[in-house]
């Protein structure tokens, strides 16, 4: 079995303990800052990292990267970096407002998605226009028609 270096001791603050632990326990905060702020902590108890690993089900990797981050840049490396590129819009929220406003609009759907708007709202599907045929035989047959059917050519 491969032996690895010891990490060097992280010494916490009261001040820092303080903030790490109110950063923890938050619920308001996404989830991956609260576990960083649990992997500082667990460092500063003199727990090792493949121990915290099991315990929090990450990578060894990733509790030994958290521990040199704080260690190195101290408490504003829980944050995420700013990342090049262009910033993700919408998802869930996007197609939200796009089905308000079909709604407010009262454009009815796409025509693939008639089935599924069936089954959902009751929304029945049109009737297919009449085959061409059918269309014919319905001027030959009107009354404001008298005479045979003329064709007319453009020169």
């Amino acid at each position: 079995m491969a032996v690895c270096r010891p990490m060097p001791p992280l010494v916490l603050s009261d001040v820092e303990v303080q903030q790490l632990q109110s950063i923890a326990n938050s619920r308001s905060l996404p989830l991956s800052i609260v576990q960083r702020a649990q992997i500082v902590l667990a460092c500063g108890a003199g727990e090792t990292n493949t121990a915290m690993s099991k315990r929090m089900g990450l990578r060894a990797m990733t509790v030994g990267k958290w521990r040199r981050r704080y260690r190195d840049l101290g408490l504003e490396c829980l944050h995420d970096k700013l990342r090049s590129g262009r910033l993700r819009i919408g998802g869930r929220r996007r197609v939200e407002r796009r089905r308000a406003r079909r709604a407010a609009a009262a454009v009815p759907p796409a025509p693939r998605c008639l089935p599924r708007a069936a089954r959902r709202g009751g929304v029945r599907p049109q009737e297919p226009p009449p085959h061409p045929d059918q269309r014919l035989g319905e001027i030959q047959d009107s009354p404001m028609r008298a005479g045979p059917l003329r064709v007319l050519r453009c020169p």
